[in-house]
């Protein structure tokens, strides 16, 4: 018996991605494997269900899609859904269990066993599945697109009959995969970029995407997997002052920021807004984990005196096309860890060799990247954090 791997559509509000696009549909159709895609998953990314081609199955039956043995989603299904999965078959889709309780106590009643895209460890192996990275590129290339379209100036230097006009100064905070995206973009479209990040070891990345780095006296906070730790007081008392010298002189300031598991750090307070000049934008990418700015209101524009603030909570999904099929891409690679061939096939051929489920707990990747099996939630940090919110 072949492995069923099956996508559902997703319900979240304003999401337009979905976990399979047909390109790597035909990947997996190599594997051998039964694949089914509910009917509908991909019209918020543009992808018709007969782009699809056989023999991946369109299905308009949720308790077939549901009663697969692996489910490939971007958002983790609701409790409902979930209730129709198999005991021990298997959910791979972002969770973020610390903000959904809900989801993770119906994984665990109904026996599933989850692997959380966000728990993907950061190491060399896993690069390829790395989609908080993927999905984060996306962001960081949309997020200076938005700042351009809200300003009402030219990002580049011009030079017209009319005189110079100088460029834009874009500010961007946080110097990851999304903020070296928005840097990078910025930069392309003209703008003179300033960049900070409490991680002082991303300055060489940072000027090698030709902007300046700015840096807070004696603040350094590298922290385990590229993450950056918790400020204290007094760190983030010098890095405000820092940022609010820096901001009074921007044009568009981008800020991405993030602890993994918890609330966006607050970086922006409405003082260091109101020291802003008049007519800047504020993108604020932090907007899903309550924002890194104070005045942020995840999807709507808020506009504080002559300042621009808009924080939209799902930016990937401005670019459902691509970043699905990055993702998609993701959760491919991810998978060839725990669909593997049967045993005794060295003599067959590609095309007739079975694939079975088995999960190997000695791997690094899966280990980490697990959320619940067994009916037990058996990621620490996920585990503490849902007993601390209880």
């Amino acid at each position: 018996m072949s492995v069923t791997i099956a996508v559902p559509k997703e319900t979240a509000s304003g999401e337009t991605r979905v976990a399979m696009v047909p390109k790597v549909a035909d990947k997996l159709a190599k594997l051998n494997v039964d694949l089914k895609i509910a009917k509908g998953a991909g019209e918020g990314s543009r992808i018709p269900d007969e782009s699809f081609k056989e023999p991946v199955q369109i299905t308009d039956n949720t308790d077939d899609v549901f009663g697969a043995d692996v489910v490939l989603a971007v958002n983790a299904p609701d409790a409902q859904a979930i209730g129709k999965m198999k005991k021990g078959a298997v959910l791979i889709s972002f969770v973020q269990a610390h903000n959904n309780p809900d989801t993770v106590k119906a994984l665990n009643d109904a026996g599933v066993t989850s692997f959380a895209m966000e728990l993907v460890p950061r190491i060399t192996r896993a690069q390829s599945m790395d989609a908080l990275s993927s999905q984060a590129s996306a962001a960081g290339y949309k997020a200076a697109l938005m700042a351009a379209n809200s300003l009402e100036r030219f990002l580049p230097m011009l030079t017209t009959a009319a005189g110079t006009i100088r460029p834009a100064k874009v500010l961007v905070i946080g110097a990851g995969v999304a903020g070296l995206q928005a840097i990078a973009t910025s930069k392309r479209l003209g703008a003179k970029v300033f960049a900070y990040d409490v991680r002082t070891d991303t300055k060489e990345q940072v000027e090698s995407l030709g902007a300046d780095f700015l840096m807070a006296e004696g603040v350094k906070a590298e922290a385990e997997g590229g993450y950056a730790r918790e400020l204290t007081d007094e760190e983030k008392k010098k890095q405000q002052q820092m940022l609010e010298k820096n901001m009074a002189d921007a044009d568009a300031v981008i800020t991405t920021a993030a602890v993994p598991g918890k609330p966006a750090p607050k970086i922006i307070s409405k003082a260091m807004v109101d020291a802003m000049k008049p007519g800047s934008v504020l993108i604020d990418l932090g907007a899903s984990g309550g924002g890194n700015c104070e005045l942020t209101q995840p999807d709507e524009v808020v506009t504080h005196g002559s300042v621009t603030i808009y924080g939209p909570s799902n930016v990937p999904a401005l670019l459902a096309e691509h970043a699905s099929e990055m993702y998609a891409q993701n959760l491919f690679n991810f998978l060839q860890l725990i669909v593997v061939e049967e045993e005794g096939q060295d003599d067959a051929k590609p095309a007739d060799k079975t694939r079975k489920l088995e999960i190997n707990w000695d791997d690094e990747i899966l280990a980490k990247s697990a959320l619940t099996h067994d009916g037990e939630t058996v990621n620490e940090a996920a585990k503490k954090a849902l007993e601390g919110n209880a």
